[in-house]
C-alpha cells in the first residue's frame, strides 16, 4: 500500500476554495487491490477538491481505458472508461458518528487527510460491464479467432442448427397472427 501514498490528500493546510489534483492510474494501482476485476489499464484522474467550512466536495473525472478478459474468447481487450462522480466529505466533532452513505462520508476531528484511492478504485470498477465481450467477435485484433473456431467446433452444432435454436416459437405464432 506504499504506492498508494500519493492518493492521500492532506486537507488541514488547504485554504477554502477549489484545488486541482491529477493522478495517473496504471497496473501498479490495480496490483494494490488483491481481488481486483481490473488488472491493467491506463487512466487519467482529474480531481477537483472544493474545501468549504463544513465539508469537502470531491469531483472526480476519470478517463482512459482498461483491459478485461473476454468471456467468450478469453483474450484481453480494451474498454473505454469515462466516469464523472461526486463525493461529499463532511466534518464532524463526534468521533463515533458513522453516518457514511454512498455520497457522504464523515471526517472526524482527528483526521487530517482523505485517501481517494479506494474511491477511484470503486468508480473504475463500477464502470466495468457485467459481461466482458469483444465488440465484434472475430473481427478485431483483440479477439482470438482461433478460440472462437474451437468453440464452434466443440459445440457440435452447425450454424443452421444454432439459428433454428435461437428462433423462439412464440415469435412464429405472433407472425402468423400479424398476417391475418
Amino acid at each position: 500500500m506504499k504506492s498508494l501514498q500519493e492518493y492521500r490528500i492532506s486537507y488541514t493546510g488547504l485554504k477554502t476554495g477549489k484545488h486541482q489534483y491529477d493522478f495517473d492510474i496504471d497496473e501498479r494501482f490495480f496490483n494494490e487491490f488483491e481481488y481486483s476485476l481490473v488488472k491493467t489499464g491506463e487512466l487519467k484522474v482529474n480531481l477537483e477538491l472544493d474545501k468549504q467550512e463544513t465539508m469537502i466536495i470531491l469531483q472526480f473525472e476519470i478517463k482512459g481505458e482498461i483491459f478485461l478478459n473476454c468471456d467468450v474468447c478469453l483474450s484481453d481487450f480494451p474498454i473505454a472508461v469515462d466516469v464523472k462522480e461526486r463525493q461529499i466529505a463532511k466534518f464532524s466533532e463526534d468521533e463515533h458518528l458513522e453516518d457514511d452513505t454512498d455520497e457522504i462520508m464523515v471526517l472526524g476531528k482527528n483526521e487530517h487527510e482523505i485517501d481517494v484511492a479506494p474511491l477511484i478504485y470503486e468508480y473504475i470498477n463500477l464502470a466495468v460491464p457485467y459481461f466482458h465481450r469483444c465488440e465484434e467477435p472475430g473481427k478485431t485484433r483483440w479477439c482470438d479467432g482461433e478460440m472462437l473456431e474451437k468453440l464452434n467446433k466443440l459445440s457440435g452444432q452447425t450454424e443452421e442448427e444454432q439459428q433454428q435454436d435461437n428462433a423462439d416459437p412464440r415469435w412464429e405464432a405472433l407472425k402468423k397472427i400479424k398476417k391475418q
